[in-house]
C-alpha cells in the first residue's frame, strides 16, 4: 500500500462525489475523479482544479477504464427520478455495466472497492425502520425501476466478485442525503423546498404529506464512507447509512417556511407511482460494524 494512497471517485463531479473528494484529499489521499458530467457539474469539483493530487478523467464508466488505483469508490450514477428518468435504459447501463467495469478493474488491481448503493434498494417498505437484512418491497417493471432494479443488480455484482474472485467489497446503502451543492433542479424533496421557498413559489407536497424520510448531511455521509472503507477485510455490509431521525415531508414544508420567511403556501399534488410511503434506516449494525464509528451530530439544520 503506498503512504499516498491512489483513490478513483466514479461520479466524483456529483454531489456527494464531490464532497468524499474534499475528504480524501483532506486525508493526504491522492484523487482520481471519473465522471462523464451527465449529471455531475464542473462547478462541484472548480475548487479542486489545480490541487496537486486531484485530477480528472472525462469517462463514462459503461466503458473499461484503465487507471491504477489502491482503493475505488463506484458513485457513478444519477441519483435524482429528475436525472434517471430522463435515460432509464442508460440509468440501468451505468449501474450495471458501471458495476462489471469497475469490478473488473479492482480485481486487475487487487484494489478495495466501495459501492454507493441506496435506500431505493428497499423501493416501498413494508417493514419499518428498514434494517440490512429486509430484501425490499420493489416494482420491478415501474418508472423508478431502471434505478431500484439496477441498484439491486450492482450489490449482486459487487457480492459476486467477492464470493467468486476474493474481492475486498464495501456496500453502502446510503439514505436521503442534503448540504451544499446539491443541484437546485434535481427534483429533490429538499432542494425543492428551498428553491420554491426563496423564490416565494408554493411548495409542492405529494399526497398528504404524511409519507416519511430521513435526512442525513452530506459531511457525515462521506464520513460514513471513508471510515467503512478502512475496516477490516471481510466487513462487506451492506451496511446502512442514513439519520435515524425521521421526518414527515409536511413537517419538512413548514420547516423551511419557517426557516426563509418566505410568502410561499404549501399546496397538494397527487402521490408520484411507488413513491415510498416511509424510509428511516436501522443503523444497529453500522454502529457495531467497527469501533470508534462515526458519531453523528443530528440534525444538521432539519
Amino acid at each position: 500500500m503506498h503512504l499516498e494512497r491512489r483513490v478513483v471517485v466514479t461520479g466524483a463531479a456529483g454531489f456527494i462525489g464531490s464532497h468524499l473528494c474534499d475528504r480524501l484529499l483532506a486525508k493526504g489521499c491522492d484523487v482520481l475523479c471519473v465522471d462523464n458530467f451527465f449529471s455531475g457539474t464542473k462547478q462541484n469539483i472548480e475548487h479542486l482544479r489545480g490541487h496537486s493530487r486531484f485530477e480528472v478523467l472525462r469517462h463514462d464508466v459503461t466503458f473499461p477504464m484503465h487507471v491504477e488505483a489502491d482503493e475505488i469508490y463506484n458513485l457513478a450514477c444519477p441519483a435524482s427520478p429528475i436525472h434517471y428518468q430522463r435515460d432509464p435504459v442508460q440509468t440501468t447501463k451505468t449501474c450495471v455495466h458501471g458495476a462489471i467495469n469497475v469490478l473488473g478493474l479492482a480485481k486487475r488491481l487487487r484494489a478495495k472497492i466501495l459501492q454507493a448503493s441506496t435506500s431505493e434498494i428497499y423501493g416501498d417498505p413494508q417493514v419499518h425502520p428498514q434494517q440490512e437484512s429486509y430484501w425490499g418491497n420493489v416494482n420491478p417493471i415501474g418508472p423508478r425501476s431502471c434505478y431500484d432494479e439496477a441498484k439491486r443488480c450492482a450489490e449482486t455484482l459487487f457480492f459476486d466478485y467477492h464470493r467468486q474472485h476474493g474481492l475486498d467489497v464495501k456496500v453502502l446503502r446510503i439514505f436521503n442525503t442534503y448540504g451544499p451543492r446539491m443541484h437546485p433542479n434535481d427534483g429533490r424533496v429538499v432542494s425543492n423546498f428551498i428553491v420554491q421557498a426563496l423564490n416565494n413559489r408554493d411548495l409542492t407536497v405529494y399526497g398528504d404529506g404524511q409519507q416519511t424520510r430521513s435526512f442525513c448531511y452530506v459531511d457525515d455521509a462521506v464520513r460514513c464512507m471513508t471510515e467503512f472503507m478502512d475496516t477490516p477485510d471481510g466487513v462487506t455490509g451492506p451496511i446502512n447509512c442514513g439519520n435515524p431521525n425521521e421526518f414527515t415531508i409536511l413537517e419538512l414544508a413548514k420547516t423551511v417556511i419557517a426557516m426563509t420567511g418566505t410568502r410561499s403556501k404549501i399546496v397538494h399534488y397527487a402521490l408520484p407511482q411507488d413513491d415510498p410511503k416511509q424510509r428511516r434506516p436501522d443503523i444497529t449494525l453500522r454502529t457495531s460494524c467497527w469501533a470508534g464509528g462515526p458519531q453523528w451530530s443530528w440534525p444538521r439544520a432539519f
